[in-house]
This record gives structure tokens, sequence and C-alpha cells, in this order.
């Protein structure tokens, strides 16, 4: 019963904040931290744990409906309930003032009880229901604003319900084919589903799952979505809750289908997860140069999660240890990250006035430089800077890449991580670095409620760089609950047959590197600090408050990408919703409200019937 008990409360304590907020904020603000905290413990406690249990009977249709917890569900209901409880806690300083705040707290708990019961779910009743539930309250969140963001929201919602649909007709087939709704009975029965009807299902829910995840063409929604949400949703939104795309493609292609079954779609040199790694590596390419060209710090972040999701679903669909173990890693690693990055333009918008256009900001270190330390930390973990975490999973996909002979795939990732350190750079550069202008000189860092939740990710960020092996060792388990050869790995290394890759190693040859450029710099130092005034650029003097060079730093590339790099599949939907427009509007035109046309168009029908029938 650990289970309902867990779910029943988080969608409880979502419905008891709402009316709390009425009669105190204190108490709501209270009640909203226990809920999302209560899961956090809750699971830590269930680690290793494989509870099933049947909490409803479908009599009509004779289904169980089920929670279930294993390694998978374990992982990603730990990011969820963790990540959430941060978004939570940093909102109470960020969203103070703001309106509708009962409404804020309850679609935002009400976002993480829907993830929880998606990982949670023993059949695909309840997982569907739960993505419902989960879509429609991220609707709320993102529309909260009002304005630009109910636009993206829509977009949002039309996307998801025709993933939704997808999903539906998948599950439906599934239910007319094995007679169950059961996880377990559905990846027995599909053993002996013949190629054709497994790829349908397959596509089915690549669309579904694919849509949540962005992945090309099925991306469009998310920029708009992420940059317009507030700063605390981003952080979820970003980081875990589209990442449910991941755990959804994780459960259909290796907990249902299996590597025996996915083998089995192969035409000649072509398999199906041969091209679902080539979609990544576009997923990759693209969207991360077009981060390059964005000056909003959230629509860079959001283009940025387009492209890292690439990195999670290459992975996944090279389907050796090693490669599933770096997309899964990965998830987590971008998933701290992420959040950290949102969490930290959150910080800065909180002081600034909700500024975000990196061309007005810079020289901010010198008033917030623990916001500029966790965001540089972020950036060096999105890079695969070694001691972060994103060097790790990276260097894992890698591997398999280059162990595979896939030698192009291997050069999209590679590049993918150059245009990472491109847009990552204008990121911190133009924030925190340059010049302070003078509007910005009085304001201070963040209160202790933001600076927690960034000072904790900013953490992980280390200790998971650094100790590789705790959350690999969980990801060794998934990997053997799907069925597949677990990963080998020590606290700090993995084994020789691997690659050799020890941590500690690293770890002791930078910091042998550091103290040597310290020494020699504080030997031979002969700089000094001057004043601005007393600089120039291209010999010409330098105006006070205009000396943050990187602004439009990037213009020359912006110039030779640009053409190349826009979005051309949401000009594409864009063209496709306006020519239907025009054909419904048409279409609309034949309904005259005159009795006598809709007898002529009966006649016409009938007509066409008879000659039809004759020939």
């Amino acid at each position: 019963m650990h289970l309902v008990i867990l779910i029943s409360t988080a969608f409880l304590g979502a419905l008891l904040v709402y009316p709390l907020g009425k009669v105190s904020s204190t108490a709501r603000n209270a009640l909203a931290l226990v809920v999302a905290s209560i899961p956090v413990v809750w699971l830590a406690l269930l680690y290793g744990q494989t509870p099933h249990i049947d909490y409803y009977n479908l009599n009509f249709i004779q289904i169980q409906l089920s929670f279930r917890l294993n390694a998978l569900s374990w992982f990603f209901g730990i990011m969820i309930a963790a990540i959430g409880f941060l978004s939570i806690l940093f909102s109470f300083a960020y969203m103070r003032g703001k309106e509708n705040l009962d409404f804020y707290y309850f679609a935002m708990l009400l976002v993480n009880a829907a993830m929880l019961g998606i990982v949670l779910s023993g059949d695909l009743i309840s997982l569907f229901v739960f993505w419902e539930i989960m879509s429609w309250s991220t609707y709320l969140v993102i529309s909260y604003k009002g304005g630009k963001a109910v636009s993206a929201g829509l977009r949002y919602m039309v996307m998801s319900t025709f993933g939704s649909c997808a999903m539906l007709l998948a599950i439906a087939s599934l239910y007319a084919f094995s007679q169950s709704m059961e996880i377990g009975a559905i990846s027995s029965a599909m053993q002996h589903a013949s190629p054709g009807f497994t790829l349908f299902i397959l596509l089915m829910f690549v669309i579904g799952f694919g849509i949540k995840n962005a992945i090309l063409p099925l991306h469009t929604w998310l920029p708009d979505a992420h940059s317009e949400a507030v700063s605390p949703f981003s952080a979820v939104l970003s980081s875990i809750l589209v990442r449910m795309g991941i755990f959804g493609l994780l459960l259909i292609m290796y907990g249902i289908m299996g590597t025996e079954v996915l083998g089995k779609l192969t035409i000649g040199p072509v398999s199906f997860n041969y091209i679902l790694c080539w979609i990544a590596a576009l997923t990759i390419l693209i969207p991360l140069f077009i981060a390059i060209l964005q000056d909003d710090a959230k629509r860079l972040i959001a283009w940025s999660s387009v492209g890292h999701g690439g990195y999670m679903v290459l992975g996944i669909a090279l389907a050796t240890p090693l490669g599933v173990a770096g997309g899964l890693f990965h998830t987590l690693n971008y998933a701290i990250c992420v959040a950290l990055l949102f969490l930290s333009v959150g910080a800065v918008e909180h002081r600034t006035g909700g500024v975000r256009d990196l061309n007005k900001l810079g020289g901010l270190m010198q008033r917030m430089p623990l916001t500029f330390a966790c965001a540089l930390i972020a950036v060096l973990g999105l890079i695969g800077i070694p001691l972060t975490n994103g060097f790790v999973s990276k260097w894992l996909i890698y591997k398999t890449l280059i162990a595979d002979r896939y030698a192009f795939l291997a050069l999209v990732a590679l590049i993918g991580t150059w245009s990472t350190v491109l847009y990552g750079y204008k990121f911190i550069h133009n924030i925190f670095l340059g010049q302070l202008p003078e509007k910005y000189k009085a304001i201070k860092e963040v209160p202790f409620s933001m600076k927690l939740p960034m000072v904790l990710l900013a953490t992980a960020v280390i200790v998971f760089g650094v100790l590789p092996g705790i959350p690999l060792k969980v990801i060794g388990e998934i990997q053997g609950s799907l069925g597949m050869e677990a990963i080998k790995t020590g606290l700090f290394a993995m084994p020789p047959e691997l690659g050799e890759l020890n941590m500690i190693n690293i770890l002791a040859a930078l910091a042998v590197a550091c103290l040597s450029v310290f020494v020699l710099i504080r030997i031979f130092r002969r700089s000094k600090i001057v004043s601005q005034d007393n600089s120039y650029a291209a010999g010409a003097y330098v105006p006070v408050d205009k000396y943050q060079y990187s602004a439009k730093f990037f213009d020359p590339a912006y110039r030779l990408l640009e053409p190349y790099v826009k979005d051309r599949i949401d000009a594409l939907y864009c063209w496709m919703v306006e020519k239907l427009e025009a054909f419904f509007e048409a279409v609309s035109r034949l309904y005259t409200g005159n009795v006598n046309t809709y007898a002529f168009y009966i006649i016409l029908f009938l007509t066409a019937i008879f000659v039809v029938r004759l020939a």
C-alpha cells in the first residue's frame, strides 16, 4: 500500500494547497513544501524494493489498475521528487508578490504528482490517465503569466493532444492483441507479435513520447513554452517533465518489446534503432546551433534542452550497455544542469526586474557571485568538462559510438559539444562578465531560499562527476531489470575492459595543473588593476557603461549560420495551419442555412452513389 498512499498524498496535498492559501499564505507555503518533500523521503526509503499493488478493478473490461516500483521508476521518481521540491523552495522568494499564487502552487504540485503517477504505473491505462493529467496541468502552469504564455501553452496542448491520440491508438491496439493492460503481460505477448504490428506500436509511441521529449520534427512547442513559463516551472519543465518521453521510450523499447523483438525490425543494413539514432543526431545538431543565435537567456536554454534530448535518445537507441547507460546518465545529468541554469536565470530576473536579454546584462558576477558560480558549474556540466557529471555520460556515449564504428554519428555528437561551448560562453559572459551596467550597481545576491536549491544542484554536478559510480550503480540495476547486460563500475572508475576512466586520477591531475598555474602567476605576476576609463578598444576611448564586448559577439556567426539553421519545421507547421484554416473556411461556406441548398446536396450525394454502383 506504500505506493497508493504516496500517490494519494501527492494529489491530495496539491488539492489542499489551493483552499488553504485563501486562509493563510504562510500555511500554504508550508504545506506545499511538506507535500513536495514527502516523495523525496518516501522514495529514498523504498530504494531497492519492488512492490506491485493492484489498486482498482475495472470489472467491465476485466482489467486491474496497478502501481509498481522497479529500478527504472525509482530512478525517474527520485529525479521528479527532488527537482520538484527544489523548484517549490525556490518559488517562495521568486514568486512573492505575484498574483494567483494559490493556483500556481496547486498546479505545480499537480504536475509533480502526475509525473510520479506515470513512472509508478503498472498498467497502460493508469499511465495514460496520469499522462493526460500531467499534460493539462502543465498547460495551466505554462499559461500562468497570460499574454504570450497562453499562446505558448496552446501550442503545447495541440502537440500534446496529437501525441496522446497516437498513444491511445497504440494502447487500444495492444489491448486488442494481448487482452491485457498490465505491462508485464503485454511484454510477454509482444514476443510473438509480427514485425509489422510491432513497428506500428513503436511508431505510435515514438510520436507520443517523442513530442514530449521534443525530438525533431516534433519539437516546435518547446522553445516558446520554456521561455514563457515562470523560471521555477521552466526548471521542472525542461529538466524532468520533457524527460517523461525518455522514460516512455525506455519502457516501450526495452521494458515491453525487448532487444530481441527490436532486432527483428531490420531491412538489410537499416534497423529501427539505426533510424532512431539518426533522428537523435539531427536533434543534437540543428537545435544546438539555433541556441547560439538566441539573445533571450531562457530561449537559449530551451533550444539547448531540445539538442541535449538528442544525446539521451542517441544513447538509448544504440542498445548497448554503454550506450543505454550513457543515455540514462545524461538524462539525470542534464536534468540537474538545466534546472540549475533556469534557476540561475530566475535569480537574475528576480534582481534585475525580469531582464533576460543577454545584450542588456553583464558584470553581474560582482554583485551575484554565488549565482555566477552555480551557472558556470551548470554550463561546464553541459559541455562535459572533466570532474562534472556531463563528462562521464558523454564519455559513455562517445565510447559506444567509436567502439561500434559509428563515425558520422560520433562526429555529430562532437560538433554538438562544440556548439554547447559556444552558447555556454555566450550565456556566462553576457550575463556575468564584462562591465556591470550602472543601473545594476546596487543589486544584491538572492535570498537563502533561492540560493539553497542552486547550491544543492551545483554540488550534485560535481559529486556525480567525481563519483559517477553512485548513479551508475542504479543505472546498472535498471539495465538488469530490462533484460540487458548491466554496466559494471566502481565508485570512481570504469573497469578496464570498458575503457579506463578513473575520476580520481583526473582530479589529481587537474589539481596539480591548477596549483602549478597558480604558483607561476604568483611568482611572475606583473599586472595591475586600472579603471575602466583607462582602457581603449581598437584605439578608441570606451565610454562608461559600454564595455560589454560580448554583446553581439557572434554577429559574424549569425550571418553565416542563420540562413541554414532556421527552424524550418516550425515554418512548415505554420504553413500547414494556414492552409487548413483556408480549407475549413471554404468548407464552412457550404453551410448556407437554406433548406433547399441542403436538399440539393443530398440529391448530389445520392446521384454520386448511384453512378458508382452502376460503374
